[in-house]
C-alpha cells in the first residue's frame, strides 16, 4: 500500500514542520509528501523552512514542494516585478529578518522554479485552488495560487479530489465534498495539518495528522 501526504501552510514555523515530518515517517516507511506552499512570511524562521525543503528527501520518500502566493510575492518583491512594500507588509519583514537581510539568489531561484500544481490518478494538489469554468490546462498561475472558495463550496474538479491550503480554516483541516483545505492556521497559533491519502483509493483523506503550533 502506498500513501501520499499533503501538508498545509507552514509560514516559517519550522518546529511544527519538523514534528510533522517525524509523524509522517512514523506512519509509513516510504511515500510521497506534497507541501502545499506558503513556506515563508509571518512566522519566525522562513530560512530554516526553505533550507529543510531544499535538502534531499530521505531514502524511500519523494518530496514535492508547490509554489504558494507568498513565495510568489517574495520572488516578485526581490526581482522588482512586484511592490516590495506589499510583500513586507504581508510577512516579508519576518522573512528578511530570518535571513539576516537579503534573500540569497539560490533561495530565490528555488522558489521561482517551484511547480504550481501536482496531480496523481485521483487528486489535484494546488496552493490556493482552481478557477471554475476554465479548462485545467488553461488555469493561470494566479488561479492556482490565489483562488479562495466560499465556506461549504465544492465542485467536480475534473473527476478528482482537490487538495489545497491558502485560506485558513478555523482550527481544523476541513473536507467539503470533493475539496480538502489544509490551512489550519499554524502561524496564527493553531496547528499544522497533514492529510493522508491511500494512493489506490479515490476521494478524500483516510485520516489527518495534526501537530500543535
Amino acid at each position: 500500500m502506498s500513501y501520499t501526504f499533503a501538508i498545509g501552510d507552514i509560514h516559517g514555523c519550522v518546529g511544527p514542520l519538523k514534528r510533522m515530518i517525524s509523524r509522517v515517517e512514523a506512519y509509513a516507511a516510504e511515500g510521497t509528501i506534497v507541501f502545499l506552499g506558503d513556506y515563508v512570511d509571518r512566522g519566525p524562521d522562513s530560512k530554516a523552512v526553505i533550507d529543510m525543503l531544499m535538502d534531499a528527501a530521505p531514502a524511500g520518500w519523494r518530496w514535492i514542494a508547490l509554489k504558494g502566493n507568498h513565495e510568489d510575492m517574495m520572488v516578485g518583491a526581490c526581482d522588482g516585478t512586484q511592490d516590495e512594500s506589499w510583500w513586507l507588509g504581508n510577512g516579508g519583514l519576518e522573512t528578511r529578518r530570518s535571513f539576516g537581510g537579503d534573500i540569497p539568489a539560490d533561495r530565490l531561484d528555488w522558489a521561482r522554479a517551484l511547480p504550481l500544481f501536482y496531480q496523481d490518478e485521483h487528486r489535484i494538489f494546488v496552493h490556493g485552488g482552481v478557477h471554475e469554468g476554465v479548462y485545467f490546462e488553461d488555469q493561470s498561475p494566479d488561479d492556482f495560487m490565489w483562488t479562495r472558495f466560499a465556506p461549504g463550496y465544492s465542485s467536480e474538479y475534473w473527476g478528482k479530489h482537490l487538495v489545497h491550503g491558502h485560506t485558513p480554516s478555523p482550527k481544523n483541516p476541513l473536507t467539503t465534498g470533493n475539496r480538502t483545505n489544509l490551512d489550519s492556521g499554524c502561524v496564527f497559533g493553531q496547528k499544522l495539518s497533514c492529510a493522508v491519502f491511500n494512493d489506490s483509493l479515490p476521494g478524500g483523506p483516510i485520516e489527518f495528522i495534526e501537530v500543535a503550533a
